[in-house]
């Protein structure tokens, strides 16, 4: 079956054909393959189309598609039983690895997704601050729970209003929009407002790739210690992927509150919240705040994640290569679009990219708004015809994996160069046309004018 009959099939049954909108490649304004399988730093089509995947399942496959090590021990662990509906000691097991890297955090909650992890951080804090308002930044995804899909109001000290349909308007009034890297936004808002609540990805992947700045993290920490202020780091996209500690390791904040997902599972359902013991201990059956999860903390997620994590931790100078690799990307990918004309801001974090068609730097969302979606989509839809799978949206994140190589590296510049060759000779001829039709404007408009 061809993708496009396949995908046909899938309009008739899922909402866009797909299960997250992102994979429907309406930004990028094409139509998505669908895959068969995946190996290693590459995956396939049901045509039988090899693709050099930079996605990575955005993110978590930090060791590339069907490692062997974290595939035996889902496997070993689904001989057992797939879910028991009581606790086992994997969780306890992948607890104390991922606790035993962060000396501030003591205790660690397992959920099932980002979406759970940073909806739960928010109940927890809220729990533990008694209050209700919340800050979050323009552009920063923090999953899809009501509090958090808000946009902007009318300034950026006003109360978000909701930007999806179905999210009543009372509760994103909790919610208050400031703006990323800018301190004075957040000053303005807790001068005003009794604030009990920031969350922020310290390193953002959601507005495609926009790193904090360290003086900004430093200043917001400052803040949340003088109100009294638990601040939420969201690193379900960054943990275990900027490098071992994070964005602790780059920047040295700590966070009262951090969530983590996507690496810790190894390609399984997992993700979790982590904190300090009194901040832990409000979440039920200690304490008042609830939460639950059938499947949370299931064997076979468990021991994906516990597979992925030691080999992480024993593996030495993973983290060098792939932001090695990352920067190869990066830097070569500039330079052959300066090359070509095109104007092109890059930027890496570990083993995290992103680029945009733009010369202004890159600091908040709005920056990232003004860059060329256009020529975004025509860059994208070249490299797929190449066989270079890249995030199919401007607003999204680049991913290194351990089986690729500069062999991988090379090859993805080799191609961006032929692409960009390509997008150069195509504007060079519709602007001649252009040229030309304006030529025979001018002679029509004399000839009409004798």
């Amino acid at each position: 079956m061809s993708n496009h009959k396949e995908f046909s099939e899938a309009l008739k049954v899922i909402p866009g054909g797909v299960d997250s909108p992102v994979r429907a490649f309406k930004n990028v304004g094409s139509e998505p393959f669908m895959v068969q399988k995946g190996k290693g730093a590459y995956i396939y089509d049901i045509e039988g189309n090899k693709y050099l995947d930079f996605v990575q399942s955005w993110g978590p496959l930090i060791f590339g598609h069907a490692d062997k090590d974290i595939q035996d021990a889902v496997i070993k662990t689904a001989k057992s039983g797939l879910s028991f509906g009581a606790s086992s000691p994997l969780e306890t097991k992948l607890a104390k690895l991922i606790l035993s890297k962060f000396d501030w955090l003591d205790k660690i909650r397992f959920v099932s997704s980002g979406t759970e992890a940073t909806m739960s951080a928010i109940r927890l804090a809220r729990g533990f601050s008694g209050k209700d308002k919340i800050i979050k930044f323009e552009g920063c995804y923090h999953g899809h729970s009501d509090s958090l899909l808000v946009k902007a109001g009318s300034g950026a000290t006003t109360f978000g209003s909701s930007s999806s349909a179905g999210v009543p308007e009372d509760t994103a009034k909790n919610t208050y929009l400031a703006i990323y890297n800018d301190i004075d936004s957040v000053k303005n808002i807790v001068e005003k407002e009794d604030i009990g609540t920031i969350i922020i990805e310290p390193i953002a992947g959601n507005m495609g790739l926009v790193p904090a700045d360290k003086e900004f993290l430093i200043k917001l920490r400052k803040i949340c210690d003088e109100k009294k202020i638990v601040l939420i780091l969201d690193e379900v996209m960054s943990g275990f992927r900027a490098g071992e500690l994070g964005s602790y390791g780059i920047y040295g904040i700590k966070g009262d509150i951090v969530t983590f997902g996507k690496v810790i599972g190894g390609g399984m359902n997992v993700a979790a919240f982590a904190g300090k013991k009194e901040i832990m201990d409000m979440i039920s059956p200690l304490g008042p705040v609830y939460q639950a999860g059938t499947l949370s903390g299931n064997p076979v997620s468990m021991a994906a994640g516990i597979a992925s994590l030691t080999k992480i931790f024993a593996s030495r100078n993973l983290y060098t290569k792939l932001e090695n690799l990352a920067n190869m990307f990066m830097i070569g990918l500039k330079n052959i679009a300066k090359n070509h004309g095109i104007a092109i801001q890059v930027a890496v974090r570990g083993s995290m990219f992103g680029y945009f068609f733009t010369d202004k730097a890159v600091k908040n969302y709005n920056d990232a708004l003004s860059a060329d979606t256009k020529m975004f989509a025509k860059f994208h839809s070249g490299m797929i015809k190449e066989g270079i799978f890249l995030a199919p949206s401007q607003f999204e994140t680049g991913f290194i994996c351990d089986a690729m190589s500069e062999k991988e590296i090379n090859f993805a510049l080799k191609k961006a160069n032929k692409v960009f060759d390509e997008i150069s000779k195509d504007s060079a001829k519709k602007a001649n046309k252009t040229k030309i039709c304006s030529k025979k404007t001018v002679k029509k408009s004399v000839k009409n004018k004798k």
